[in-house]
């Protein structure tokens, strides 16, 4: 089947955090949301369960844990057992466990900036320090690596925790094996734990292969919590589906224990929607990230040739952009320069960490035509004002 990313579907008044929360006028390419129909099949399974009349607690769906443990064998080599997968509703939610599982108030939990915003916030609501690991841009490959003697010198003796963003967001890295091994063996000689968000996994690009960081030996298994979710790479995360993975028994009873009393089961429609978006959508994972490479190839060029004061790195995964305008010269925020001159609305660099603050990130997943309007806007209001 043919899938239909250009179609525009007009999601106002549908309660869309993406689409209300700025004015009618403003074209929106910001929160990791995407505007493609969801799959097929993700609606016809849920349609089928509605049709019961009766929607009551249910339990976990172990089909739904059988697709994930066999995803990761069939993608990843990793074998793991149906016990070391949890249902979360949630991986913003997973950090915050992970936090509360894995550390004590004055603890410290150490991280790669730029990086989503809650990464900053699981910390501080779990009464925790943190520390920065920032990473550098190498100007000659247009990628952001990893400072690893700047990492094992910020990890102190109350550090305990590592959260780890790969494919990163918002620079779009996908680490690989080497970088990850010395990731993890700086964590094992540290005895720290590692929390990896893995929740672009299945976003990647051609040439580039993810590899979860748990996967690569036991060792590492054994002291990582690995975030997978079908939420965003099947534009369902309005339904809250997520799976923590964790082999290690004493961790999971941990995690499991942080868990009780702070937050809800997956929803028995949001495990239907995660079963079929596993089992039965893998041909629209292949046409979608085709059509999100073209859109990410299509905004290269247009900011090279329309904005080249504007900087962009290589992307390798995700359907993110970070675009540094330092070289804009723009009076304050540049993501405020953006929504009021150009109407469009893009993420604030700062909320990803201290000395982003002329960067945006920008969202493309969205059908060509809007991408290409948001950037015609962009360069007209550079053009105009500076």
């Amino acid at each position: 089947m043919q899938y239909d990313f250009d179609r525009i579907i007009d999601r106002q008044g549908t309660n869309a955090l993406k689409w209300e929360i700025y004015p009618k006028d403003v074209l929106p390419l910001w929160v990791a949301d995407m505007d493609f129909a969801v799959a097929p099949p993700i609606i016809e399974r849920m349609k089928k369960r509605l049709e019961h009349p009766i929607y009551g607690y249910s339990i976990n769906k172990m089909e739904l844990v059988e697709v994930i443990q066999k995803r990761m064998e069939e993608k990843y080599r990793w074998q793991i057992d149906r016990n070391s997968i949890l249902l979360v509703p949630g991986i913003v939610s997973g950090f915050n466990f992970a936090c509360r599982s894995t550390c004590n108030p004055g603890d410290s939990v150490i991280f790669q900036t730029p990086v989503y915003p809650p990464f900053f916030q699981a910390p501080i609501n779990n009464q925790l320090d943190h520390a920065e690991n920032p990473l550098w841009y190498d100007k000659d490959e247009k990628t952001y690596k990893i400072d690893f003697n700047d990492f094992e010198k910020k990890i102190e003796k109350t550090t305990k925790l590592y959260i780890l963003c790969n494919p990163h967001n918002p620079v779009g890295r996908v680490y690989t094996p080497d970088e990850l091994t010395r990731l993890g063996e700086i964590c094992t000689q540290k005895n720290v734990i590692i929390c990896s968000d893995e929740i672009h996994s299945d976003l990647i690009f051609q040439d580039y292969q993810h590899i979860p960081i748990a996967s690569l030996n036991p060792e590492f298994a054994n002291r990582t919590i690995t975030f997978v979710a079908p939420s965003k790479t099947y534009n369902i995360p309005g339904l809250a589906c997520s799976a923590a993975i964790i082999p290690n028994p004493e961790l999971r009873d941990k995690f499991q224990k942080s868990i009780r009393g702070f937050c809800n089961e997956v929803s028995f429609i949001a495990q239907e929607a995660g079963y079929a978006a596993y089992a039965e959508c893998e041909d629209w994972l292949k046409q979608l990230n085709m059509y999100l490479e073209s859109n990410r190839d299509f905004l290269i060029s247009f900011v090279s040739r329309e904005m080249p004061r504007i900087e962009m790195n290589h992307i390798q995964a995700t359907y993110l952009a970070w675009l540094d305008c330092s070289k804009l010269e723009i009076e304050g925020s540049p993501q405020k320069f953006f929504e009021r001159e150009a109407k469009v609305g893009l993420n604030d660099g700062s909320a990803f960490g201290k000395g982003y603050e002329h960067f945006v990130r920008l969202n493309f997943g969205t059908p060509r035509t809007i991408l290409a309007e948001a950037l015609e806007r962009m360069a007209e209001a550079i053009n105009k004002n500076i």
